[in-house]
Parts: C-alpha cells; structure tokens; sequence
C-alpha cells in the first residue's frame, strides 16, 4: 500500500532532483504540485510532470546536470510544445511553467529564439538554483 505522503510520487524517488524541484516550485507558488496522469478519453494518456489538483498550474521539468547535451535542448523544445498544447486543448486558464536545472537554462540566452519563444507563448521559465530555490528567468 502506498502511503499518503508517497501517492503521485511514482516518477521521481525521494532523492532526484526533479521531485526538489517540484517541491521548491510547490512551496513558491502555495499550491500542491504533483506527477499527474492524464486521460483524454480516447485513448489517449499523457503524464504531465507536475500540476495541482485542478490543473490550473502545469509544470514540465529538465533537470539535467553535468555537460550540456543537445537532447537537454530537445526535451526544452518538447516540453514547451506539451505544455502549450495542454493549456491550448484542454485547460485555457490554466499557469504554464518549465522549470529547468542551471546547466539547461543555457537554452535560454538573452537573444536566443526559445527564450522569446517561451515569452511570446506564455510559458514561464524558472531555474532551479543551486541553493533550490527557483527563480524567474531573469532576462526578458
């Protein structure tokens, strides 16, 4: 049996960095985030790495550390595309946030296209800082 504390937690064990960031992110923003799946009842099932109980804050997470690698940009790219779709098909009012770890933030540079990607679709980019606290973005 799962324990309470643990239900919704399958994707990330107690020590990885996403399931950090998510708890930082919970405690900024004063809402429960939580893996969640969804079912778009057609078949279709999706996980989204983070929201609250309604859906009215999405979240996708890349946590990378290390060296940049290109499939850090990939999954910057793929999750920008989730989440916009998310709030685009299924939840109009909802909050759209990427969260990313300081080694991927690199995607996003003052002049770089994701950076006025992200702006101009209404994603919120924060960084997971090294002390675990996530910030904004902080150039526009």
């Amino acid at each position: 049996m799962i324990e309470l504390a643990e239900r919704g937690w399958r994707r990330f064990g107690p020590d990885s960095i996403e399931r950090a960031m998510l708890l930082a992110l919970t405690d900024t923003f004063g809402v429960t985030l939580r893996p969640r799946s969804l079912d778009l009842g057609d078949g279709t099932r999706l996980e989204i790495e983070g929201a609250d109980e309604d859906f009215g804050l999405l979240v996708q997470m890349v946590g990378n550390q290390g060296a940049f690698r290109s499939p850090h940009r990939n999954k910057v790219m793929a999750d920008m595309f989730k989440l916009t779709w998310l709030r685009t098909t299924r939840f109009p009012e909802s909050r759209i946030v990427l969260c990313v770890s300081e080694t991927v933030a690199q995607v996003f540079t003052p002049s770089g296209w994701t950076t006025r990607a992200a702006r101009d679709l209404g994603i919120e980019v924060w960084i997971h800082g090294a002390d675990g606290k996530p910030a904004p973005l902080s150039h526009p």
